[in-house]
Parts: C-alpha cells; sequence; structure tokens
C-alpha cells in the first residue's frame, strides 16, 4: 500500500484532482514520469493527462488531450478487458465535446462496463472500483432506468 502507484492512492488522487485544480495539478506530477507498463497505472496516468488538458490555457488543451488517447490506447491495448482501465476512458471520453472527435471508445466501453459491473463480484473489480463505477453510470445519467435499477441490486 506504500506504493504512490497502488490503486488505492491513484484512487484517491483521481477522485481529488477530478474537483480541484491543485490536486489535479499534484496528480498529473505523480505520473508524469511513470514510464512502466503496468496498464492500470497507465489508464490512470492518462486520466491525469485529460485533467491537465481540463485546466490548461486553450493553447495547451488539445495536446494534453491527445496525451491522453494516445496513453488510454496503451493502457487498453495491455489489459484489454480491465474494466477499471475503460472506466477512466469512459469517464474522460463522455465528457470531452464531440467535435474533437476523440470519443470514439464510449458505447464500447460502456458496454464493457455495464457487463462488468452487472457479473460483479465476478468483474475483476474490488468493491471500492465497482462502487466508483456503478455510482458514476447511475448518478451521471449514463444508463437506462431500467440498467439502473439492476446496477444497484448488485452486491458489493
Amino acid at each position: 500500500m506504500s506504493s504512490p502507484y497502488h490503486p488505492t492512492n491513484l484512487r484517491r488522487h483521481y477522485e481529488q484532482a477530478a474537483a480541484d485544480k491543485t490536486a489535479g495539478e499534484k496528480f498529473y506530477k505523480l505520473l508524469a514520469d511513470y514510464k512502466e507498463h503496468n496498464a492500470l497505472v497507465l489508464g490512470y496516468k492518462a486520466a491525469a493527462e485529460a485533467i491537465r488538458a481540463r485546466d490548461a490555457s486553450m493553447f495547451n488543451k488539445m495536446t494534453y488531450v491527445q496525451d491522453a488517447a494516445r496513453t488510454f490506447e496503451q493502457a487498453v491495448s495491455l489489459d484489454p478487458q480491465n474494466p477499471e482501465i475503460r472506466f477512466l476512458r469512459f469517464s474522460v471520453e463522455s465528457n470531452l465535446p464531440a467535435f474533437l472527435g476523440l470519443s470514439k471508445h464510449v458505447d464500447e466501453d460502456k458496454e464493457l462496463l455495464l457487463d462488468a459491473a452487472l457479473k460483479h463480484p465476478k468483474s475483476g473489480l474490488d468493491p471500492e472500483a465497482f462502487r466508483t463505477m456503478r455510482d458514476f453510470l447511475v448518478n451521471r445519467g449514463h444508463v437506462s432506468d431500467e440498467q439502473a435499477q439492476r446496477l444497484t441490486k448488485v452486491g458489493e
């Protein structure tokens, strides 16, 4: 748990960064120099790059969004069925303006997330990751009412 790249640490940073610009900068700095090939850590690195784009000047936004897209490609190619990586990409892409043309995995990722969540606890997600994913899908209106009801019945 002491590793800064432990999933629990990365999730905390991500949640804080999603809500706060200073935390976003800290999250980006934590992962900026990460050069190894752990798919999940790369997924969080891509999310950090996307958050940096949110807080960047108009001039730099596109660069960070493109960096994030490339890093997500790398993470997904290393572990294509990992629902947590797909969730990170989905949470970023579903918030990008459509005209950028960088939201091409939204439907595919949502389907994988829904399947994984409905299979839980056999989803490969720990309870914390499952809760985060389920709450995001349900609370942000990414699923139908019927899907939301099914998801809320899934035990942790």
